[in-house]
């Protein structure tokens, strides 16, 4: 058994080295450098409270070089403390094409399509991005995606994504996982799967692709909205690009419950979406795997050897590929934390297990059932369920 599972963990470690090929390759794909068009794009940006670095983030969205384009700012409440700021940054940029749009809308089950629907009904342009409060850019970030648009065949284009920031242990967890696990499998099922894998941190989307989907509203209950969204363009017979501009999702001051419930939700989206493919995801986890005799053998040399050796492969690679991802970055993402990544492995090893006991996810201080393709439905509070997640919640508590 021993060996089995340590041909399994030495399995996983040359799938995370193509991960890594996968990743290199795609950055050092050429980036553009001759003269196309630049359509005028809207850029909608759903807000929901303060982000880390909000203030910078969306800042960071009035400085870009490019001809045209405009900003919706969009809110469900005058109260949300991202009005003020919103505020702020159109007081300081009144030559800017800004819009603040406060409605509530409350077609779905999904806040943040909730959010979309009255900014995309708003916006003027044919071409929209989607972009996350939490998105730092750089002022080449519209050129760099708008010339994939030069081929009228192209129906959306996403992003690579590198996590920056990390003040607190669940910050520096989630930017670990961002620059290892995630962007290692966005360029994996691009490069060797030609699956894209869509991510809505950034999405430039035609509105003529999006409207023959069914529009936001078509989407309005699926938790992975972005994934569906890409899914149905790419079935559609449109291309979905994956473009090798990297931007920075700022993650500061993340507490540890967040990272876990973050990768417990997204665990389950990707179990109700992949299926069987969801176990490829353990088995991709050989820091895991390889601490696994320890736990049935105890400590000997054998078991010791191949954990500590593992764990240090694994290491070194999401080094590397942090080092990749960060090049020409102004961030830093100091060495020392790369120590980590081996914690950080056993803890997305742990909530692995979750998404196969359980369906349900609160999001929002609202419990949902969620089902195929990560369809969201509401989770009664009377019966047998009810009763089911009261007993698990007080056991949560007893021993938390």
């Amino acid at each position: 058994m021993f060996w089995i599972i340590a041909g399994v963990a030495v399995f996983g470690l040359i799938g995370y080295g193509l991960q890594i090929w996968a990743v290199r390759s795609t950055l050092k794909t050429c980036k553009g450098t001759e003269e196309h068009e630049k359509p005028a794009i809207s850029i909608l940006k759903p807000l929901k409270g303060l982000d880390d670095n909000l203030f910078d983030n969306l800042e960071s969205f009035c400085l870009l070089d490019y001809p045209e384009y405009e900003i919706i700012f969009s809110l469900q409440d005058h109260n949300d403390l991202a009005y003020k700021v919103v505020k702020k940054i159109k007081d300081k940029y009144p030559d800017k094409d800004i819009s603040v749009l406060v409605e509530r809308c409350n077609d779905g089950l999904n806040p943040k399509v909730n959010n979309l629907i009255p900014a995309y009904a708003a916006s003027k342009y044919e071409l929209v991005l989607i972009s996350d409060s939490n998105v730092m850019v750089g002022q080449d970030y519209l050129k760099e995606i708008a010339r994939h648009m030069g081929d009228p065949d192209v129906g959306l284009v996403s992003n690579l994504i590198k996590g920056t920031g990390g003040s607190s242990i669940g910050s520096i967890f989630e930017n670990l996982h961002l620059n290892s696990f995630i962007v290692g499998s966005v360029c994996f099922l691009d490069r060797f799967l030609k699956m894209p894998c869509v991510i809505g941190k950034s999405m430039l989307m035609r509105k003529s692709a999006l409207d023959a989907i069914g529009g936001f509203k078509a989407v309005k209950d699926f938790l992975a909205e972005d994934y569906v969204i890409g899914d149905r363009i790419n079935k559609s017979g449109r291309k979905v690009v994956l473009s090798n501009y990297a931007i920075n999702n700022v993650n500061e001051y993340w507490g540890l419950k967040k990272f876990i419930n973050r990768h417990t939700r997204w665990g389950k989206l990707r179990w109700n979406i992949g299926g069987i493919k969801y176990f490829s995801e353990l088995i991709s986890n050989p820091v895991f795997i390889s601490c696994l005799p320890l736990l049935m053998t105890g400590l000997t040399k054998a078991t010791m050897a191949l954990a500590l050796s593992v764990s240090l492969i694994k290491a070194a690679g999401d080094f590397y590929l942090g080092r990749m991802m960060q090049k020409d970055s102004a961030s830093s993402f100091s060495p020392g934390y790369y120590l980590l990544s081996p914690i950080k492995d056993l803890i997305i090893g742990a909530i692995w297990f979750v998404p196969i006991l359980s369906s349900t996810v609160v999001w929002r201080g609202n419990r949902y059932i969620i089902g195929k393709d990560s369809m969201l439905s509401p989770c009664e509070d009377t019966g047998a369920w009810a009763w089911t997640y009261r007993l698990a919640g007080a056991i949560k508590e007893r021993f938390a």
